[in-house]
């Protein structure tokens, strides 16, 4: 079994917290990871499983390892139960691990029962750190998700293709979005051409025959299904027009590469759109070495009107971290000069040039390199 970096942050939040809500996409590894902490399992999308938990929940309450309970979104009625379980031993912590798909439905349920009482944490497909020995352009091009084909090969693509088609045909309708299967494969390709783009509401629904607010709502739908990542734009007080709208990025490269159809890391190279693939794949192996130690952290982009970019900014323990993420392996000194420059229009205290090369040049007010070498930056982190 594949040692997940978040496990140590889950068994510190049990022993700090009465209950821990684990979070992330279909199929990110919940179940398999929340089990190493308990076999007392329910998934709750069965009958069965929601019929023994109401039976048996005054006696699981005393056990002295967490009840797991699986897409708990589908039996609002246990929150109630749960939050007197709670109530009525304050002092014991570690009781239950909840797991959920989709944020709306759960943390309407949190928010109203357990606030106070429980700790959130998010788990993601599967990064570097956690497959270090895997070749870096196979995880790019394949994406995290252990069963679709950074593990087992033969599996990419087709599983990916499987995936989004549950997703619109089964799991979002069930979980709240209202709209038709076709609509919902539609609007995962009209993003996926979007990737890495100024977000354009307008244009979007103009293609599709919808509202601009439907489809500012789909998204908002798909972004708290953990499958979209809204990067907002970096307000900066500086003397130049700035872009107001957010970048937005499939979350996983490999859903991302099958609703365009690469089936290769050498058709990949070849897109015309290969450089944000790469942008967005980075932005997510970083988000995900901080997530994992519980590094609280807010995400930016930044762009002025003129063309001056960042392509992530970060506010970490109060500092200011600015990124430039090129596709290249021989990044170069104007390179580095732009981002300079752009990094002090915002007063970054950090600025790092990310690139494939393999090499770290460790400059005095600017660092360039790998993928390899930022994320032991952003593991460094006290």
């Amino acid at each position: 079994m594949i040692k997940r970096s978040l496990a140590h942050l889950i068994k510190t939040r049990l022993k700090n917290y009465p209950a821990v809500a684990l979070l992330g996409a279909r199929q990110s590894g919940k179940t398999t990871l929340a089990r190493t902490f308990s076999e007392v399992y329910f998934d709750l999308e069965l009958e069965q499983d929601k019929l023994g938990l109401d039976l048996q929940l005054d006696d699981l309450v005393r056990s002295k390892v967490p009840v797991i309970l699986d897409e708990a979104q589908n039996f609002p009625e246990i929150f109630p139960r749960i939050r007197a379980a709670i109530d009525s031993d304050r002092k014991r912590n570690g009781r239950f691990l909840i797991l959920g798909s989709i944020s709306p439905g759960l943390m309407r349920e949190v928010s109203e029962f357990l606030t106070g009482r429980v700790a959130l944490v998010e788990l993601l497909p599967l990064s570097l750190l956690e497959l270090p020995k895997q070749p870096i352009d196979d995880l790019w091009l394949m994406g995290g998700f252990a069963d679709g084909g950074i593990l087992k090969g033969g599996q990419y693509l087709q599983w990916q293709k499987n995936y989004l088609d549950l997703l619109a045909m089964r799991d979002l309708p069930v979980w709240g979005l209202q709209a038709a299967a076709p609509v919902i494969k539609r609007f995962f390709k009209m993003i996926a051409a979007c990737q890495g783009l100024l977000w354009n509401a307008s244009m979007i629904a103009k293609s599709m025959g919808l509202s601009y607010h439907t489809v500012n709502s789909y998204l908002d739908f798909l972004e708290q299904a953990f499958l979209i990542r809204k990067l907002a734009p970096y307000a900066a007080n500086i003397r130049k027009r700035l872009i107001r709208s957010p970048k937005v990025y499939w979350r996983d490269s490999g859903l991302l590469h099958a609703l365009m159809n690469v089936n290769s890391a050498e058709e990949l190279i070849a897109q015309p759109w290969v450089g944000v693939s790469w942008e967005g794949w980075v932005i997510e192996q970083i988000l995900a070495a901080l997530n994992n130690r519980g590094v609280s952290c807010e995400s930016f982009f930044f762009r002025t009107s003129d063309g001056y970019e960042l392509d992530l900014v970060l506010r970490i323990k109060g500092e200011l971290w600015a990124f430039e993420i090129k596709l290249t392996t021989s990044p170069g000194k104007r390179d580095l000069d732009r981002l300079k420059k752009t990094a002090a229009m915002i007063g970054a205290d950090r600025s790092v040039l990310v690139s494939k090369s393999n090499r770290t040049i460790q400059g005095q007010d600017a660092v360039i390199t790998g993928i390899k070498g930022v994320l032991k930056l952003m593991t460094d982190l006290q």
